[in-house]
């Protein structure tokens, strides 16, 4: 049996090997037909377009992507060809809340802004937005918050008892209510609600608050000419992104204007890269009826006992994305560079 990976997912290669009969590292982006066509496994991230182009007369028969998104699979084709498919709903849900907790703890530092009392709206609450409601919702170091307001048209309303400041609504209320948008959709064309170009320029031109902008989602949620454009009007605030439309070729105006510009990491702690690894192991068990015996945890933070008591400078120390931030804005051709060597980052001491 031959399995075909992606050479950035950590922690597999080990568990890989002892799989496979032969497995071929290789970066994601270079994967092409020739290395798949007698592959029966591939395991990718996002750079790898797994289409008819790259699988057609291939023995592939299982795909596995070590993400919570999965639009660059072509899934109407692995389906009409009978390929099976996976992604790993909710893997960095945590590591995607830390960023934008800790982005809006940098951002109170640095403007003088405190964001207490203000009302905060997420738009798309499936795990990882949900991770980042239950990583703010009673969090001191950002708020209290005096709301925070649900949107997800498609998502199945949790109840809410015992947060009487968090409710569910449209996206109208939001829009001219919220302080802070941060957005966790799905990058979707179709469908009841699509999201491609959520945030347009009519989408900015219905704002009220001049809101704190963050893209933590997916690049093309929102239309990145229509947000330089509302910051020309300061129709918003400060911008945070981390998902880009083109990517790894990103827009400098955009990039030079954000506060925080990060390179697509903000899912990418070590806890995240272990669950995401973890649930595509257990996958490829399944399909190959193995057990799952392997057990993947992130590497200790070597310097953890130096962590200060006090709780956002802790949380600072543990990730700062403004570090992120610069090494892009120096350097935003090594975009893909800086995703595929990323430091080590916990979401907690060990």
């Amino acid at each position: 049996m031959k399995i075909v990976c992606d050479d950035k997912i950590p922690f597999i290669q080990p568990a890989l090997q002892e799989l496979a009969d032969e497995l071929v590292m290789k970066a994601g982006s270079s994967i092409s037909a020739a290395d798949v066509r007698d592959a029966d496994i591939l395991v990718v991230r996002t750079r790898t377009h797994c289409n008819q182009a790259l699988l057609a007369g291939s023995q592939v028969r299982l795909i596995v992507t070590a993400t919570i998104g999965y639009d660059h699979l072509d899934t109407n084709y692995l389906e009409s060809v009978g390929i099976q498919w996976a992604n790993c709903p909710g893997c960095n849900a945590t590591s995607v809340a830390q960023y934008v907790r800790n982005s809006l703890i940098a951002l109170q530092q640095d403007r003088h802004r405190p964001l207490a009392g203000s009302t905060l709206g997420i738009i798309g609450v499936g795990h990882v937005g949900t991770a980042v409601w239950e990583a703010l919702r009673d969090d001191t170091c950002v708020g209290p918050f005096r709301r925070i307001l649900l949107n997800d048209p498609l998502c199945t309303h949790f109840p809410l008892e015992g947060y009487p400041n968090t409710s569910w609504c449209d996206l109208p209320q939001l829009l001219e209510e919220a302080d802070i948008i941060t957005f966790h959709t799905p990058l979707t064309v179709n469908g009841p609600a699509p999201t491609r170009h959520l945030a347009d320029a009519a989408f900015f031109q219905r704002l009220r608050q001049r809101p704190i902008i963050i893209n933590a989602a997916r690049g093309g949620v929102v239309d990145e000419q229509a947000l330089l454009q509302a910051m020309d009007a300061q129709l918003v605030d400060d911008v945070m992104i981390d998902t880009w439309e083109g990517e790894p070729h990103i827009r400098t105006e955009l990039l030079r204007r954000a506060y925080i510009a990060t390179p697509h990491v903000a899912g990418y702690s070590a806890d995240g890269k272990a669950n995401a690894t973890r649930m595509t192991l257990a996958t490829i068990c399944r399909f190959l009826h193995q057990p799952m015996t392997f057990d993947i945890k992130p590497p200790t933070l070597p310097d953890a006992e130096k962590l200060s008591s006090d709780p956002i400078s802790r949380a600072l120390q543990l990730y700062d994305p403004r570090h992120d931030s610069q090494r892009l804005k120096a350097e935003p051709d090594k975009f893909e560079w800086l995703r595929g060597h990323y430091h080590l980052r916990r979401e907690h001491a060990s």
